[in-house]
């Protein structure tokens, strides 16, 4: 026994070794080959660009480490294969690859299959999903977005006893689906068969089928209301989303409350009859309703729906609801989430059901007819309140934990008050596009502050210092107001500033080289400003690369982590509201949307969302700038547009700027820029819009090919010595023209520039003057040579004078 003792960890010690040793050496060999026949059997159908660590000819290559497989850490067997959307990348134009199962088997570990998105017709025969009941630990299926047709509910013949997860959605499903043709799935918790056509579910009185599933996807289907008669027939049903259908037709209290463990019911975008928020009260479990855009209309019913005590969801927005809140709204003790936008509702909400909902965290009121009144002290009860859609006065100064507050579209007037100032907490602003006056106020300085939007007001003053040492800042927007002044150094300490917009304003001055300082800048708008002096070279270490960060969603308020004040479009009879004054501790903060308006390509776009981590550029245009264009410009690898128009810039044009190969637009118009085009600038191939018209260029148009193929004269004009198409023919270009252009529509003087002309003759004379006397001084020979022709030349002189002298003075005796 002391042996035994003293040795039991040699057993657990090779153990360890054996699958640390595993690990080591990689997947196994059958997978690794398994894999690679995978591979040749889809590759006929997209390309090599999918598999590009997947190597045949590599045998040290560990297959684990390939991309779109994931292994089991302790025994290295592929439990994870991710091969979605393969086709749509490929440069085929015809359908996807037929499903082989036989080519999944060795995967005997495999836990979850992704084949969605590959517009997949069909199987070989004999090789359908039946086969797939040897794959015991299979749990996630994901067949969505491809062409299976019904077929495939009879492939599932064979028990797949371990799958929870299958979604079918988005296929060519249609007609009649029977509950029995998922008899295979005995542990199935999750369907999805959205976006379909099936139009009924047909359940049998002895059906056991699906005796688990708690979460169901009918949605963009052709089911009527009879499809609950059906869904009764899942005990285990927790989610159900039959939205955008035609439920049109009549539901009885049998059918709603049958459904009792039912905690999640999605109609959106569906025709439902009023009649059935008079009885979904049987639903007794339901915590989330959404009816949005279901046509509903009329006065909201004063029982039924009311009675869903548990209810914490609710979404009756983009309907035709309106009259007023009916008083049985204050039974919904557990309403978090209360949405009431876009419909016709009336009253004042001081005496409506709503400081009742003192659960409440998001209320949403826009674009109805409430009436706002001049005191809202009843609301103060709402300490829960994260969310709130409608217009708030200066007294948000007392809400000290605002996290995120948006006002924006409105017709706010007057100063934004000194009493924000409290607001240390605030991390998203969005005043834009009001009526807003007077400066910004210096105390405006929360250090959590991500994004300020300011824009499209009539704001005047200097930028202030309320953002100085702010690291936090990611959007800075004031464009659109009356600042003065200059762009102060400290911009340069906003270390995480990814777009600053400060088109059409006062601002003057140098562009300050702290502006390079900001390495995480992708957007940058300077234009329709007094700026003057010379673009900034180091403006190169600018990187131009799309923010990192990301705009956060979730489903039906889902994963709601933080809170906020939203007020767009909200339709009131007064806006006095100085007298509230609430004493809860509102807790505010959200996920942002960031947002911003860009002009390119010769107009202005607006970005938002994720699209933003895509959209890079730099606009310059309608300032004072002069000087040459910096070379290192050509630098910002990642740049999608360049404004520089509208400027006094000379010189040529950077034969660097070839490099931006993702460059979109280039506007360098109305400029005094000289010298050819680069012709390399063909080789940026994604160039759409580009203009270097009203310059003084000559030479010849760059070759037309690639883009430069699709530009017209528009592009080139006002370039008197420029030719080539789509110009006219350098053969028959005329004498050069010996006056510029000047953009203000006026002819201006000669090509000369007087005082570069004065300068440049005083030092080529002093130049040859010097020179001429060192070789004299040199060279003795020349230097007797110089003096004798001087010598010569002033006798001759002499003599010319004095004889002319005597026959002029003699002539005039005579």
């Amino acid at each position: 026994m002391e042996l035994l003792g003293r040795y039991w960890w040699w057993p657990v010690v090779l153990v360890l070794v054996h699958f640390g040793m595993n690990g080591c050496f990689g997947c196994w060999e059958q997978e690794r080959i398994a894999l690679l026949e995978l591979k040749a059997s889809i590759v006929n159908y997209t390309d090599e660009y999918h598999f590009p660590h997947w190597d045949s000819a590599d045998k040290e290559s560990d297959c684990c480490e390939w991309e779109k497989v994931k292994c089991d850490i302790t025994t290295s067997r592929v439990i994870k294969l991710a091969l979605n959307s393969m086709i749509y990348w490929s440069g085929e134009s015809g359908g996807g690859w037929y499903f082989n199962a036989s080519l999944y088997l060795p995967f005997e570990e495999l836990q979850y299959l992704d084949l969605s998105s590959n517009s997949i017709p069909g199987w070989i025969p004999n090789e359908g999903f039946e086969r797939f009941f040897t794959l015991g630990k299979l749990e996630v299926l994901h067949l969505g977005y491809n062409s299976f047709n019904n077929s495939i509910l009879q492939s599932f013949s064979g028990t797949i006893a371990s799958l929870k997860e299958l979604h079918l959605n988005s296929n060519s499903l249609n007609g009649s689906i029977h509950i029995q043709d998922f008899k295979a799935f005995n542990n199935l918790e999750e369907l999805y068969l959205g976006g379909n056509h099936i139009n009924d579910f047909v359940k049998t009185e002895d059906s056991n089928s699906l005796s688990k599933l708690q979460v169901l996807d009918l949605s963009h289907n052709n089911f009527n209301a009879q499809i609950l008669e059906s869904v009764v027939a899942f005990p285990s049903l927790k989610i159900l989303n039959i939205g955008y259908n035609n439920l049109e037709g009549s539901y009885t209290t049998k059918e709603l409350g049958a459904l009792n463990n039912l905690e999640q019911l999605y109609l959106d975008g569906s025709s439902i009859d009023n009649s059935f928020l008079h009885k979904v009260g049987v639903m007794n479990s339901l915590e989330v309703l959404s009816v949005r855009n279901c046509n509903l209309n009329g006065s909201l019913p004063a029982q039924g729906w009311c009675e869903l005590r548990k209810l914490q969801e609710i979404d009756l927005s983009y309907n035709n609801f309106e009259g007023i809140l009916p008083s049985c709204m204050a039974n919904l003790t557990s309403l978090r989430v209360l949405d009431l936008s876009n419909n016709h509702f009336t009253g004042n909400i001081v005496h409506s059901p709503l400081p009742s909902l003192t659960s409440l965290e998001h209320l949403s009121l826009s674009n109805n007819d409430f009436l706002i009144p001049a005191t809202m002290s009843t609301f103060s009860n709402l300490s829960k309140l994260k969310d709130l859609l409608g217009m708030l006065p200066t007294w948000l100064g007392n809400m000290s934990g605002l996290n995120e507050l948006v006002m924006a579209k409105n017709q706010l007037e007057g100063p934004i008050p000194v009493e924000w100032c409290k607001i240390v907490k605030l991390s998203f602003l969005d005043l834009s596009e009001n009526n807003l006056s007077g400066s910004i106020p210096s105390c405006f300085n929360s250090s959590y502050i991500r994004s300020v939007y300011l824009n499209k007001n009539w704001l005047s003053g200097p930028i202030p210092c309320a953002f100085k040492n702010n690291s936090n800042l990611v959007t800075l927007n004031l464009r659109d107001n009356f600042l003065i002044g200059n762009i102060p150094d400290w911009i340069g300490n906003l270390s995480s500033l990814s777009i600053l917009l400060l088109r059409e304003n006062h601002l003057e001055g140098r562009i300050p080289n702290q502006l390079c300082l900001l390495q995480n800048l992708n957007l940058l708008d300077l234009s329709y400003n007094k700026f003057s002096g010379t673009i900034p070279h180091c403006l190169s270490n600018i990187t131009l690369v799309a923010s990192s960060e990301k705009p956060i969603f979730g489903g039906f308020w889902a994963g709601l982590s933080s809170y906020q004040i939203r007020m767009p479009y909200l339709k009131t009879k007064s806006t006095n509201m100085k007298d509230w004054n609430p004493t809860g501790d509102f807790m505010i903060d959200v996920s942002e949307t960031d947002e911003a308006e860009f002009t390119t390509k010769n107009r202005i776009d607006s970005y938002h969302g994720d699209i933003l981590n895509y959209m890079v550029g730099i606009d310059l245009s309608c300032n004072k700038l002069v000087g040459e264009i910096p070379p290192q410009l050509g630098m910002m690898s990642t740049i999608r547009a360049m404004n520089l128009s509208h400027n006094s810039l000379t010189g040529p044009i950077p034969t660097t700027f070839s490099n931006l190969k993702l460059m979109e637009s280039l506007d360098l118009s109305y400029n005094n820029l000289s010298g050819k085009i680069p012709p390399e600038l063909t080789e940026i191939t994604y160039l759409e819009v580009f203009s270097v018209a009203h310059n003084n260029l000559s030479g010849t148009t760059p070759e037309r090919k690639n883009q430069f193929g699709t530009f017209d004269e528009s592009s080139y004009e006002g370039n008197p010595l420029l030719c080539g198409p789509p110009l006219h023919d350098c053969t028959k270009i005329g004498p050069p023209s010996t006056m510029l252009v000047d953009h203000d529509g006026e002819d201006g003087g000669s090509f000369i520039d007087m005082a570069v002309f004065y300068i440049s003759f005083v030092v080529v004379y002093i130049t040859v003057l010097l020179g001429l006397v060192a070789v004299l001084y040199i060279n003795p020979y020349w230097r007797r040579a110089w003096f004798n022709f001087i010598e010569v030349c002033v006798d001759n002189c002499y003599c010319f004078v004095v004889v002319h002298y005597r026959k002029l003075f003699n002539f005039r005796l005579a």
